[in-house]
């Protein structure tokens, strides 16, 4: 299995985003819970850049699952759409911050954007000429 939910988080550091929005902010905590034990991540994102500290303070957005689920999301093994569909985790409050959070997880293992597919596929046929 890859990174867990805690070393994927520590990771996000201090670095810009350019991935990320930059008209986008607000907070996320992320809860996972098991045993009647819930541990807790806050979120701070703005100007493209992730703050995460361990706090249980209110947020924007709240999102609960499993450690499990939440390690699957930070290795790239699960998506947060699917995730969401399967009843995996469940959200409550500003749902656009929940595509926010995709963006900020890995995607699977050599998965690459369409955009890239389309310019490979464009390339390959410009080349054929």
């Amino acid at each position: 299995m890859g990174a867990t939910i805690a070393e994927h988080l520590r990771q996000l550091g201090a670095g810009r985003r350019t991935d990320l929005p930059d008209t986008t902010a607000g907070t996320m905590r992320l809860d996972a819970r098991e045993d009647g034990h819930t541990e807790h991540w806050y979120l701070t994102v703005a100007d493209q850049h992730v703050r995460v500290t361990r706090s249980g303070d209110d947020a924007e957005l709240v999102i609960r699952a499993t450690p499990a689920v939440f390690d699957r999301l930070a290795s790239g093994e699960s998506h947060v759409a699917t995730a969401l569909l399967r009843n995996e985790l469940t959200v409550q409050g500003n749902l656009r911050l929940l595509m926010l959070l995709r963006r900020i997880f890995p995607g699977p293992a050599g998965a690459r954007h369409p955009r890239e597919l389309g310019r490979a596929a464009m390339a390959g046929r410009e080349g054929r000429r």
